[in-house]
């Protein structure tokens, strides 16, 4: 770009930054948002901060609970492959799940998309997302930031951030004080690779040669950049429901980066260790050619993937068919609490 006269404004638009299509952005997030409004919103956007009214939503005696989270470098194979529509369903599910988990209805939910050149339609397309998981968790979008910043990242390049409040009432708080030896540990299914251990998938994808339009190895019809962005799945509504039916629910672990291995101590007491029945799990396929690709052992994909179960619920065992009958066929009983001793925190029965 040649040099401006003296005599010419130097804009912020040729600095890098266009604020007018920050605003036409902003048109186009009204609508999304409106779609997530609930019980306890005030106002709209436009404001320098969200408004909420918890005394709405019914809460007697409320803790918040708040979760921050990104997507990691999942966002570079959205970036490479230019499949952006379900990238803000990972961002919302990486904090939403991490607030049930402790019991609490996530209430609402604010966004930070930072680019180096904003491109409203891919803007556009992961605001959408983000509007879509917020409306699967039942929470409300009531705010965001975006942030042009050139020179701070390269053509095509942007991060994504989270932020989630939730309320529980003071005596349904999670994990509870009563977990016990003898405690059944149910899986839920996780609808692929989430949202982490994307630096080794794309090390991996990387090495084996293949491109992101080729035939997954794991699914043959579907490309493998698609496949491999199939967005973090939300458990609230289906966990709240479980939690507020059978009173049964003694703790929940969100299965993320450290998998199992690392996740499952995060709710127990030092007292107690999870035993895992590997023959109850079930690895599907995307989770077996990373494996065989990568070469890793057991103990290894367990401690960076979630290998096919991305919630676990902690309850007695007297309970167990109540709490199997809420959450739906798909959940499977994977292991039970016993005493640690000296042991690992999490054990293999049947480990490879």
């Amino acid at each position: 770009m040649p040099p401006k006269s003296q005599d010419t404004p130097l804009t912020y638009r040729d600095a890098g930054v266009d604020i007018d299509a920050g605003n036409a952005l902003v048109k186009v997030i009204g609508p999304l948002a409106a779609r997530t409004k609930r019980a306890g919103v005030l106002g709209g956007l436009g404001g320098f901060g969200g408004l909420f009214d918890l005394k709405a939503c019914g809460y007697q005696d409320p803790l918040l609970v708040a979760a921050t989270d990104g997507v990691g470098t999942k966002l570079k194979l959205a970036i490479d492959t230019g499949l952006h529509e379900g990238i803000g369903i990972d961002l919302v599910a990486m904090s939403v799940n991490d607030l049930v988990v402790q019991g609490a209805e996530p209430l609402f939910f604010l966004d930070y998309f930072a680019t180096g050149r904003l491109d409203v339609d891919v803007a556009a397309k992961i605001v959408a997302s983000i509007a879509e998981g917020c409306a699967d968790a039942g929470c409300a979008l009531i705010g965001g930031e975006t942030a042009e910043m050139p020179g701070l990242y390269g053509a095509g390049d942007y991060d994504l951030a989270g932020f989630a409040v939730g309320a529980v009432e003071r005596d349904q708080l999670l994990p509870r004080r009563d977990l016990a030896e003898g405690d059944l540990l149910i899986g839920l299914p996780s609808s692929g690779v989430h949202a982490n251990g994307f630096s080794l998938v794309r090390r991996v994808v990387a090495e084996s040669g293949l491109g992101w339009d080729d035939p997954a190895p794991f699914d043959p019809d579907q490309a493998l950049g698609a496949a491999l962005l199939t967005p973090t799945r939300i458990y609230v509504r289906q966990l709240l429901d479980t939690i507020r039916t059978t009173r049964a629910v003694k703790a929940l672990c969100h299965i993320t980066g450290g998998g199992l291995i690392d996740n499952l101590p995060r709710v127990l007491p030092d007292t107690l260790a999870a035993s895992l029945s590997e023959r109850a799990i079930h690895m599907p396929p995307v989770f077996e050619w990373l494996q065989a690709e990568a070469r890793l052992d057991t103990h290894e994909m367990y401690r960076t993937f979630n290998c096919g179960i991305g919630m676990v619920i902690v309850t007695g065992s007297s309970d167990q068919d109540r709490v199997r009958e809420s959450l739906g066929r798909e959940a499977v009983v994977i292991g039970t609490l016993q005493p640690r001793g000296s042991g690992a925190p999490v054990r293999f029965e049947g480990a490879s």
